[in-house]
């Protein structure tokens, strides 16, 4: 579920920031068996691959031809993560407008402030028609100038999604003869959820990693710990093997709350403990919670434990290439509501899981009324929950992907309440 992940990555940018892993653990307080086992950690990233030229150029030739499919001219994407998925480019969002031009015909194109333009060409790999604007001069007009000079007056302008709204508008008023239309579902979407086998070994590694982080930090339970020494330390491990990644953690009745609670709290026997995260590994997220208890666990709680454990179980088998993503949903929920944690929402509050690579939550999402067929190389999260306001919540949280035969999970599931790993 990924509580707030840009939290936790401010955390872990901070941790990586202090530079080796002894001054990183010397800045946290946990005690040496921690720090010692968090020591023995080596990277797992030696042999990573990143996206080459190639990927990204059939990335480009995959959405003109659906762009082409869907009548749509050219596509303008600002910065963002389908700015790197199409052009392997690091770029924010920001009011000054920066911008990729794809157009079914004809060269791409970038507009970009002209003060910028340097820093911007460091990082272009693809096509030399870039333009750039002064402060005072307007990019949306630039905009149009390119879209001109490839034909391109009264045609289609598809709007990526991650563009902010001033920046449309501005494009629409600049080139009043466009039909600007939202693209997502029909182009960028529809690339960016089916995974290749290379973008499928960036997310099985970045999940094997958050595994393994979560197993080390796990292990080193305490009484009297704070949420946050937990959430160090889970961010120490992955900076250990090689990543900046992290996650939140809660205990006790804090867990009950799906996206965690402001209020602190010390870790005592009997406590539920719950944590959330992940990292990336060129790009590519893992999500994964872990719920365990710190001690011997209740009776309530190893049912509640179980219930979930079958409700991931069921969701896992029901995913397969032509099923509609509500479908898996429902099979979790009815898991949890035969138990008698229903209906609907009354436990299980939250949609069953997201879609997940670039972005941690990304098309499509496993939910009620998403009729949305399952295909091959799709990648989800499968994270039921029972959240008991007042007492406890358990979620198990695993990423899958959808094969030709099935759904197979990147990492593990947790065989037991109290044996959160294999």
């Amino acid at each position: 579920m990924c509580p707030d992940r840009r939290d936790f990555f401010k955390m872990s940018a901070a941790t990586l920031a202090l530079g080796s892993i002894p001054e990183i653990l010397a800045a946290f307080p946990m005690p040496p068996s921690t720090q010692e086992d968090i020591k023995q950690l080596k990277p797992m990233t030696a042999d990573v691959k990143p996206i080459t030229a190639e990927e990204y150029l059939e990335r480009q030739e995959r959405a003109k031809r659906y762009m082409h499919e869907a009548k749509i001219d050219a596509l303008f994407i600002a910065g963002g993560s389908s700015l790197r998925y199409f052009a392997g480019m690091e770029w924010g969002g920001s009011e000054r407008t920066f911008g990729f031009i794809l157009p079914v015909k004809g060269d791409v194109a970038w507009v970009t402030p002209r003060f910028e333009r340097e820093r911007a060409e460091e990082q272009i790999r693809f096509g030399k028609d870039i333009r750039s604007w002064q402060e005072d001069e307007s990019p949306y007009a630039l905009i149009a100038r390119v879209l001109k000079d490839r034909g391109i007056v009264r045609g289609s302008l598809g709007i990526e999604e991650q563009v902010r709204f001033f920046q449309s508008d501005g494009i629409a008023k600049a080139a009043p003869a466009l039909r600007l239309v939202a693209c997502s579902q029909g182009v960028t979407a529809r690339c960016r959820s089916q995974k290749t086998k290379h973008e499928l070994e960036l997310m099985t590694l970045a999940n094997q990693i958050t595994w393994k982080a979560y197993e080390v930090a796990l292990k080193n339970l305490r009484e009297g710990m704070t949420q946050a020494e937990l959430s160090a330390s889970v961010a120490a491990a992955h900076r250990a093997l090689g990543v900046n990644g992290g996650a939140s953690a809660q205990f006790g009745e804090n867990s009950a709350f799906p996206h965690g609670s402001l209020i602190p709290r010390k870790l005592k026997e009997g406590d539920v403990v719950m944590i959330d995260g992940g990292c990336r590994v060129e790009g590519y997220s893992s999500d994964i919670t872990r719920t365990t208890v710190f001690g011997k666990p209740s009776d309530k709680q190893k049912k509640v434990w179980s219930i979930v454990h079958q409700a991931q179980q069921a969701a896992l088998k029901t995913a397969k290439p032509g099923i509609p993503a509500e479908n898996v949903d429902a099979a979790a929920r009815q898991v949890i509501t035969d138990a008698g944690y229903g209906p609907g929402y009354k436990y299980f509050t939250h949609r069953l899981g997201h879609g997940i690579g670039l972005d941690g939550h990304e098309w499509y999402y496993l939910v009620k009324g998403n009729r949305r067929p399952l295909e091959a190389g799709m990648t989800f999260s499968d994270e039921p929950g029972i959240y008991i306001y007042g007492e406890f919540g358990i979620r198990l949280e695993d990423c899958m992907y959808i094969t030709d035969d099935g759904a197979k999970l990147f990492t593990p599931p947790s065989p037991a309440i109290d044996r959160p790993f294999v």
